[in-house]
């Protein structure tokens, strides 16, 4: 027989308060459960939100790929060849994209 983690109750209270605003560390505290355990839960009821990840800076990160397709649509390349830019270095990737965009704009 299949052990139970949360009741129908401990779920539809979660859920709530989840989507009341309360954080997921207070609410795995008031349950005595793990916060992956209620990160889980939450995500199988389809009401959690991943925290979007921000830099350092506050800025949402691009990722090398994007960078990578976008230098390749921009230069023409081949798709080999684009794959490969993503093995390049971020920063220069990124450096790359600021050129082409300052270039297109004169």
């Amino acid at each position: 027989m299949k052990t139970v983690n949360y009741t129908p109750e401990q779920t539809a209270r979660m859920v709530a308060d989840y989507e009341a605003g309360m954080t997921v560390d207070s609410i795995a505290e008031s349950l005595g459960k793990t916060v992956r355990s209620v990160v889980a839960k939450l995500s199988r009821e389809k009401v959690y939100v991943a925290k979007a990840y921000k830099t350092k800076s506050g800025e949402t990160p691009i990722k090398k790929d994007t960078h990578a397709d976008f230098i390749g649509e921009a230069l023409g390349l081949t798709e080999a060849d684009t794959e490969s830019l993503t093995k390049a270095n971020k920063v220069a990737l990124a450096k790359i994209v600021d050129f082409i965009k300052a270039e297109k704009t004169l």
